[in-house]
C-alpha cells in the first residue's frame, strides 16, 4: 500500500471497482451501454451533480419518476466521453447517426434545434452579410441573425387566408430574393428555409438548393419537424437528400428522444466551414450537458436502425385512417395542399383540422378538446388545431380523437355560410413589415416601454411571438403597425399565448428610442 497504508485503520475496507474502460455491449447503443456500465462500477461520487447518483434526489421528484433517472444523471466522467471533443462512445454514436440519416457528419444538440439553427446562421454569416430567410422563420433564426450581425432579407411566404396558415417559400421567391439582394449591392452568404412547416407543408428543397448552389450560396434547412422523413416511402424526401448543406432536426418531436434533444447534420459541402460551425456550437451549448439527453438521441437512432424501412408503417396507417374518418365529419375540414405545384409534399403524420363551419376558432376548439375531452393538440391556430402522429400513436388515440371531433360536430350546428369564421386574416400580420434597424442594431439600442395602443409607427425593440409556434409577429428593428397590433390583440383576447415580451400582459411594448 506504500504511503497510504499509514492513513488506513484496521476497519478500512477496500472495494473492488470495475475498470474505467467500459466494454460496449453489442445489443445496446454505445452511449446507453456506457451509461449502464458506468452505473455498475460501484464508485463513490466526488463529482457533480450534487444529488450523487440519486443519494440526495428530491423526494418530490422521486415520488413521480423514481430514483433511476438520477442514477444515470452524471457529469463528463472519463468513461462516458467529452461532449466537445468526443473520442469514445459519443463519437461512435454520432458516426452511427450520420450514417443512418445520410449525413457527412452529425452533431448531438442538448439545446434543442434552436441552438443548431443559431449556430448554422453564425457559421455562414458575418457582420454585414445578408441572409435570405422567410419572415415566418422560427425566432431562433432571428436570434442567430442578431448573434452573427447579419442583415436579413425576408421572403414573405404564401398565406392561406381560409386557414390563416403560412405555407413554405417557393424556388421563384428564393431566386428573386437573391437577384434583388445583388442589385442592392448585398453579399448573400446563406439562404435559410423552414421545411416542413409546423403544419407539415414542404417546400421544393431540391429546386431551391440548385438555385442556391448555382450562386455559390449554402442552404440551411430548419427541418425540426421532419426528422422522420427518411423512414417511410410515403414521406417527403429529407433536406439532405434534396441537396441542403445543413439540416437541423428535432429528434424529440416525431422520433423518440427526450425533449430538448436534437441533431444537426451537414452534407459535407465545401461551402460550410466545419471548424467554424463546431466553434459556434461550442459557444451556444452547455458545458454541462445532460448525458440522459445524449443517450436518448443514441437510443432513438438505435430504435430506427432496427427496421428503418417499416418502423413507421403503423403510424402512417393510423394517420391515413384518421384523415378519412375526420373528413367525413360534418363541419370539419382537413388541410391538404398536396396538389399544389409550389409545395410538392406534406408530412403524412401531421393533420391540421379546421372547425370554423361550427362557429369555433382554433382556441375555442382546443379548450373543449383539451379541458373537457382530454385530447391535446400539438398546435393551436386561429382557425385550426394541428395534430401530431408518431411512433407512440395508438388505435385508441385515433378513436378518441375522432369521437372528440364528432362531439364538436354534434354539439355545435354547422353554419350555412362556408366562409363564416371568427378569425378573418386575409394576409399574414407581418406581410408588409418594414425594417428600420437591423435586428442586431435594435437589440443593442436604448429602449423604453410604451403603452400598447400608442406604439404604432415606433421601432419594435423586442420579439413578440404567439406561441406555439414561436414565429414573431414583430421582431426587433421593425416598424410597429396597426395590423400587427390588431392581430396580437385578437390572439390575446381569444386565449392565445404571447412570448418574448417584457410585459407578459402586453399592456406595453418595448420600443427603441428614436435618438438611436
Amino acid at each position: 500500500m506504500g504511503i497510504h497504508q499509514n492513513h488506513l485503520t484496521d476497519e478500512t475496507t477496500i472495494i473492488n471497482v470495475k475498470p474505467k474502460t467500459v466494454p460496449t455491449s453489442s445489443d445496446l447503443p454505445p452511449l446507453v451501454s456506457a451509461l449502464k456500465a458506468s452505473a455498475e462500477r460501484n464508485t463513490v461520487a466526488f463529482h457533480f451533480p450534487g444529488h450523487k447518483r440519486g443519494e440526495a434526489a428530491p423526494s418530490a421528484l422521486t415520488e413521480l419518476i423514481g430514483t433511476k433517472p438520477f442514477l444515470h444523471d452524471v457529469t463528463e466522467i472519463p468513461e462516458l466521453d467529452r461532449f466537445f471533443c468526443p473520442k469514445g462512445p459519443l463519437l461512435e454514436a454520432k458516426k452511427l447517426a450520420a450514417e443512418l440519416f445520410g449525413a457527412k457528419e452529425t452533431w448531438f444538440l442538448v439545446g434543442g434545434t434552436s441552438c443548431g439553427v443559431q449556430a448554422a446562421v453564425m457559421a455562414t454569416c458575418s457582420p454585414g452579410d445578408t441572409i435570405i430567410l422567410p419572415r415566418n422563420a422560427h425566432v431562433s433564426a432571428t436570434t442567430g441573425v442578431i448573434f452573427s450581425g447579419a442583415i436579413p432579407k425576408y421572403i414573405i411566404p404564401q398565406h392561406n387566408a381560409d386557414w390563416d396558415i403560412a405555407a413554405g417559400v417557393t424556388p421563384e421567391q428564393v431566386k428573386s430574393a437573391i437577384r434583388e439582394s445583388k442589385m442592392e449591392g448585398r453579399k448573400v452568404t446563406a439562404v435559410f428555409i423552414t421545411s416542413p412547416t409546423y403544419n407539415g407543408i414542404c417546400s421544393n428543397v431540391s429546386e431551391i438548393s440548385k438555385i442556391c448552389h448555382s450562386q455559390g450560396i449554402p442552404l440551411i434547412v430548419d427541418e425540426a419537424h421532419g426528422a422522420h422523413f427518411k423512414f417511410h416511402l410515403e414521406m417527403p424526401k429529407t433536406a439532405l437528400d434534396q441537396g441542403a448543406d445543413i439540416s437541423i432536426q428535432s429528434t424529440h418531436k416525431v422520433l423518440s428522444s427526450f425533449s430538448q434533444s436534437s441533431m444537426l447534420h451537414i452534407s459535407g459541402s465545401e461551402m460550410i466551414d466545419r471548424e467554424r460551425l463546431q466553434k459556434c456550437l461550442h459557444s451556444l451549448q452547455s458545458t454541462s450537458p445532460s448525458w440522459l439527453l445524449l443517450a436518448s438521441l443514441d437510443a432513438a437512432r438505435h430504435q430506427l436502425s432496427t427496421n428503418p424501412n417499416t418502423i413507421f408503417n403503423e403510424a402512417v396507417k393510423l394517420a391515413k385512417e384518421a384523415k378519412i374518418l375526420i373528413s367525413k365529419i360534418p363541419g370539419i375540414y382537413v388541410l391538404d395542399l398536396s396538389g399544389s405545384p409550389d409545395f410538392p409534399g406534406m408530412d403524412p403524420l401531421r393533420i391540421t383540422v379546421g372547425m370554423w363551419r361550427l362557429g369555433l376558432s382554433g382556441f375555442q376548439a382546443n379548450e373543449i378538446l383539451d379541458n373537457k375531452l382530454g385530447i391535446i393538440p400539438e398546435l393551436v391556430g386561429t382557425n385550426s388545431v394541428t395534430l401530431a402522429f408518431s411512433l407512440g400513436t395508438t388505435q385508441e388515440h385515433v378513436s378518441r380523437l375522432v369521437s372528440g371531433l364528432k362531439y364538436l360536430s354534434t354539439t355545435f350546428p354547422v353554419r350555412k355560410c362556408e366562409k363564416e369564421k371568427i378569425f378573418v386574416v386575409e394576409n399574414a400580420p407581418y406581410g408588409n413589415s418594414v425594417m428600420s434597424l437591423s435586428p442586431r442594431e435594435a437589440f443593442f439600442a436604448s429602449k423604453m416601454k410604451m403603452k400598447f395602443k400608442e406604439c404604432i409607427g415606433e421601432i419594435c425593440g423586442e420579439f413578440i411571438c404567439p406561441y406555439p409556434p414561436g414565429i414573431p409577429v414583430l421582431v426587433p428593428g421593425e416598424i410597429i403597425t396597426e395590423k400587427a397590433l390588431d392581430y396580437l390583440e385578437l390572439i390575446k383576447r381569444h386565449g392565445g399565448t404571447i412570448i418574448g415580451t417584457a410585459d407578459p400582459l402586453l399592456d406595453s411594448i418595448v420600443v427603441c428610442e428614436k435618438s438611436y
